[in-house]
């Protein structure tokens, strides 16, 4: 290493605590330190070049360095660098941004309070649902049903929602009376050994069964990732959340679509709720995408009717919100990535290079080690095993999602390992030559680590 690695390496490993630190880990490993960001490439500190297929973490949409990004940014910094958008005040950026992202969002949810990011959405989302039946005179309908082995941020009442168990740290205390939890659509897992409409009815009777265990006069809403994200990339079984839906609407229950990953154009729509699933939501959160990371920025969107039952009552205030809700510099930011995916029609272009995306990395299922291949467009996964036929699992100890992601870094290539996974959610500007590279450096890091562990 050179010097300068040296000292950035030793400052970090003395003074930060990363995201998802396992401390062993942390002191045994190796930092990867990024310097630089071009397209769907990335650059360490020695110079070594890197492509990116797990997008930043999913955020990295149109690219990095864009320099007409920079100047937007740049712009706007010099012309109003922060302003307050509490009570009765507002930016020119944040009011732009709140009606482009309600043109673009399904329905009438026509509403947008923003957010820092998507684990915030998701939280003032489920302030929201509290919000909002007690306007409506039902306070007690303040429970809320999500699924296991979803992820839906990491404040506190967002991890509480979210059920991964790799999340769950004993260390840390989580809502658990008015969070309940079902079974994720997971056909590789929970639904093996039935057929894709006998899974999804036994979801909706389990879901109905919860219901009525809570109480359908307690229960406010329901939170949905359109395909779980950090969970697996569980592509839920054909008519599933068209089923849910229809149970949450029988039982006046909202519908919270949680599209921090799956909006903004990796499933090649805006918005995936209703343009891929068919679902119509009454709350969207979203961020990620919103920036394609250039600046951190989060929206709950929320319908017409939420609001003008909310604001029925003029002497009510609602007390929630952030400092940089609506931050100038980071809606302008936001308006300038929109702009660009309109210009150079990015939907379009994930329709058509993420069906390749699926079918070459399909080719890979064949490998020993691999137990499904799952994913849809610019979303894809690799669930490995040790044994294919059963689907067992490797013993934790063998790490071999992140042995898999150790040897892919090696070659070039990096993709993030979650357990047994590998999970990929590249930029939305890859190209064909960039999904072979991709496919090959993945297939060869695999086929290293079955070597490694068969000797």
């Amino acid at each position: 290493m050179s010097n300068l690695a040296t000292t950035i390496a030793a400052h970090d490993k003395r003074h930060a605590l990363r995201p998802w630190t396992n401390f062993e880990a942390f002191e045994a490993d190796p930092q990867l330190v990024i310097t630089q960001g071009e397209g769907a490439w990335l650059e360490d500190i020695e110079g070594k070049s890197y492509l990116d297929a797990v997008g930043g973490l999913w955020c990295t949409n149109i690219g990095l360095g864009r320099e007409e990004m920079a100047d937007a940014i740049a712009d706007q910094v010099r012309q109003l660098a922060f302003s307050s958008t509490f009570v009765d005040m507002t930016n020119t950026p944040a009011a732009l941004l709140a009606a482009k992202i309600a043109e673009k969002a399904p329905g009438d949810l026509n509403r947008v309070h923003f957010t820092t990011g998507g684990s915030t959405a998701v939280d003032s989302a489920y302030r929201m649902v509290q919000f909002y039946q007690s306007s409506m005179g039902r306070p007690e309908k303040c429970h809320v049903i999500a699924r296991d082995n979803g992820y839906h941020g990491s404040t506190f009442a967002s991890m509480s929602i979210g059920n991964k168990p790799g999340d769950r740290a004993p260390e840390f205390h989580y809502l658990s009376e008015t969070i309940h939890h079902i079974s994720a659509p997971y056909p590789y897992r929970v639904g093996a050994g039935m057929d894709e409409a006998a899974f999804t009815q036994w979801l909706v009777d389990e879901f109905e069964a919860k219901i009525a265990e809570v109480g359908a006069d307690k229960v406010g809403a329901f939170f949905a990732e359109p395909i779980m994200g950090a969970g697996g990339v569980i592509v839920p079984p054909e008519g599933y959340l068209k089923a849910m839906w229809e149970v949450c609407q029988r039982h006046d229950i909202l519908f919270v679509a949680d599209e921090v990953v799956t909006a903004w154009g990796r499933l090649g729509h805006w918005f995936a709720s209703l343009d891929e699933f068919g679902v119509q939501p009454d709350i969207i959160c979203s961020a990620k995408g919103l920036s394609s990371g250039y600046l951190p920025i989060g929206a709950m969107i929320y319908s017409d009717r939420i609001h003008d039952a909310i604001s029925a009552d003029t002497s009510r205030w609602y007390t929630s919100g952030f400092t940089y809700s609506g931050h100038p510099v980071c809606c302008a930011a936001a308006l300038k990535n929109i702009e660009i995916m309109e210009r150079e029609d990015l939907l379009t272009h994930v329709n058509e290079v993420g069906p390749y995306f699926e079918a070459q990395l399909a080719t890979l299922a064949d490998l020993p080690t691999v137990g499904e291949v799952r994913g849809r467009k610019l979303m894809m996964c690799i669930e490995n095993v040790a044994d294919k036929a059963s689907r067992t699992l490797h013993p934790d100890e063998v790490n071999i999602g992140k042995r898999i992601s150790d040897k892919a870094e090696e070659l070039g290539l990096i993709v993030r390992p979650i357990g047994p996974l590998n999970i990929m959610s590249p930029p939305l500007i890859i190209t064909r030559a960039d999904v072979d590279t991709i496919v090959d450096r993945l297939g060869r890091a695999i086929e290293m680590v079955h070597r490694d562990l068969a000797q």
